[in-house]
């Protein structure tokens, strides 16, 4: 996806310990072990660790693990080889870490599509859920990222709605039997984008009506179209399955912003832990500060947001 292309060459988030088999590539040894986990599951994404890991994806995830990270997401898993998905799905099995999302796009999410109605972009998305159900099960992932394109200045907002709503009821028809969750995600890279506010995203999951169907709060994104966060969050609660994570401005870790993360995570923190749920915050940020000494300092960010 466009907006996500700068994340890919972002060398980010290193870890106070590392595996004693990183210091060949200039990575410290790891004295006394994995390092102490987070509170919540803060999932870093390829490249994050390129700095202090390597480039290898086996060798970044294995970081992330001994840095206390209980999460990984991966939103282009679905273009990569069968064969590193596997492997991928392996390393987290093995180090007890959850799977976050991945996005499904059938090549449709940056233009002007299922708000149209057509056939042919619904039928594309559907086909493209098949594909993601074989890619979930091999990482055991439970949830996709789904966007549902830009505006119809054509049609009417409501009945570009329907539309929408039809087409992501297709999709939930191919992932409720297999007990997978597709994510809707607002955003904010664009005015001509149809899905801009928590509100939207829960009044659509709430007409889809399948336990395959939720929203993902970026509150990244939901700073910048509609800010009021831990309101908003409370609003669309019943229908938010996962978070991600990104300062404003400038999309880079908690604490390089205008963003009171670590009252928030405290906030949601307790509210899931009374009510018995779960989520992944995907890291879907850059990094403030290049190299080791970067991946470090946004380490330290997380752990310091994380203490409440």
């Amino acid at each position: 996806m466009q907006r996500r292309a700068f994340l890919q060459s972002t060398a980010a988030a290193a870890a106070a310990t590392v595996l004693p088999s990183m210091a060949a590539v200039g990575a410290k040894p790891a004295a006394h072990g994995p390092a102490p986990g987070f509170k919540l599951k803060y999932a870093p994404h390829l490249g994050m660790f390129e700095a202090s890991a390597g480039k290898d994806p086996i060798a970044q995830i294995r970081y992330m693990a001994q840095a206390g990270f209980k999460a990984y997401e991966d939103n282009e898993l679905m273009q990569r080889p069968v064969a590193l998905q596997e492997r991928i799905g392996e390393t987290l099995a093995g180090n007890g870490m959850t799977m976050g999302v991945f996005v499904i796009d059938a090549g449709d999410n940056w233009k002007v599509s299922y708000t149209t109605g057509k056939k042919e972009f619904r039928e594309a998305f559907v086909k493209t859920c098949r594909d993601a159900v074989a890619t979930a099960k091999r990482v055991n992932a439970k949830w996709m990222t789904i966007v549902p394109g830009f505006f119809e200045a054509k049609l009417p907002v409501d009945i570009q709605t329907g539309h929408v709503i039809d087409a992501i009821r297709a999709g939930a028809e191919v992932m409720e039997p297999h007990g997978l969750t597709m994510v809707m995600e607002p955003l904010s890279d664009r005015p001509e984008l149809f899905l801009r506010t928590s509100a939207q995203a829960y009044a659509i999951a709430r007409a889809v009506n399948s336990p395959a169907c939720k929203v993902l709060y970026d509150i990244y994104h939901m700073q910048r179209n509609e800010g009021n966060l831990i309101h908003h969050i409370d609003l669309a609660w019943d229908e938010i399955a996962y978070f991600q994570i990104g300062d404003v401005p400038g999309r880079k870790e908690p604490g390089t912003g205008e963003i009171n993360y670590r009252n928030i995570f405290a906030y949601i923190h307790e509210r899931m832990h009374k009510e018995g749920r779960d989520f992944v915050f995907g890291m879907e940020h850059g990094n403030a500060s290049p190299g080791v000494e970067g991946e470090q300092r946004l380490i330290e960010a997380y752990r310091r947001n994380d203490d409440f």
